[in-house]
């Protein structure tokens, strides 16, 4: 169906959006291709007073098999990235880490070296304080513009992005995040360049890019690191339907076999489990996990 000519998809199977290749139903998704639409979505879920979901690649990312009511918006669409001042690059919520991390290297501006590899959104960083390699967006993010459910545009300063080990202000207060200006360091092209390489090297040598996955399932434990206590559980390999226990880098869980969300949790769950009665420490979750089981 269309809204204001803008295109709403019911019953959308999510898993050929999700970088798990699984999930079961939105009751509506769309794409919105700019701002405008964006408000015109956000006010029709209001109105027809619909559950929201907002997402830019879904990675780190669990959706259960019953799929999610409400309307799921997609974000990818929103991708434009620009060089605002000397040391900053603004870009939308549905710009790829990647590119972005390009950008910077074009303009030869260093900070986001450590997103060159990271298979997600603007958006998803921010919400998630995501970090790799010794970089975290908190590092590098200055400031926000959100929309609220009522559509209404609001600029957040760095002080009130409430960041915190994979924490924002956004899991909590419903906005909907739309640029992030990034604020980073004068460099050199060959030296950006050479560290981006070595952060890929690393991520291509110790994690499972071969398949879907959910990327690093676990925060890190207090004196732990996640990965090592799977190994030293023996779990390497183990699989709930078409999941498994990633044989590269246990703290990875990689569809294998038209796994599904179900699939992903339970394998979670076990994992959870077993560590906690070898160790008697509980892992907490990095992914969200989050539908209708």
């Amino acid at each position: 169906m269309q809204v204001n000519g803008i295109e709403i998809l019911e019953k959308q199977p999510i898993a050929p959006y999700a970088y798990t290749q699984a999930g079961g139903e939105a009751d509506y998704l769309a794409i919105p291709k700019n701002l405008a639409e964006l408000k015109e979505l956000l006010a029709w879920a209001k109105d027809k007073q619909l559950d929201l979901h907002v997402f830019g690649r879904l990675s780190n990312l669990v959706v259960r098999d019953g799929g999610l009511r409400g309307l799921v918006l997609i974000l990818s669409e929103l991708k434009e990235v620009q060089k605002v001042d000397e040391q900053t690059i603004r870009a939308q919520a549905g710009a790829d880490l990647i590119w972005v991390a390009n950008q910077a290297l074009k303009y030869e501006l260093s900070g986001l070296e450590w997103g060159a590899g990271i298979p997600g959104t603007v958006g998803g960083a921010v919400f998630m304080n995501a970090g790799a390699y010794g970089g975290q967006t908190d590092m590098v993010v200055s400031a926000v513009e959100a929309l609220t459910k009522d559509g209404q545009l609001r600029h957040f300063d760095r002080d009130e992005l409430g960041f915190g080990y994979r924490q924002s202000v956004f899991q909590e207060n419903g906005t909907v995040i739309v640029s992030a200006d990034f604020t980073l360091q004068a460099s050199n092209h060959q030296a950006i360049q050479e560290l981006m390489d070595e952060n890929n090297y690393r991520r291509a040598s110790k994690q499972p890019l071969n398949y879907p996955s959910n990327g690093s399932v676990f925060k890190r434990p207090v004196g732990h690191f996640a990965g090592k206590l799977i190994m030293d559980a023996d779990l390497q390999g183990h699989r709930e339907g078409g999941v498994e226990v990633s044989r590269k880098h246990a703290g990875f869980m990689v569809n294998i076999d038209h796994g599904t969300g179900n699939d992903y949790e339970d394998l979670i769950h076990d994992v959870q489990k077993r560590v906690k009665e070898l160790n008697d420490i509980d892992l907490e979750t990095e992914v969200r996990i989050i539908g209708e089981r």
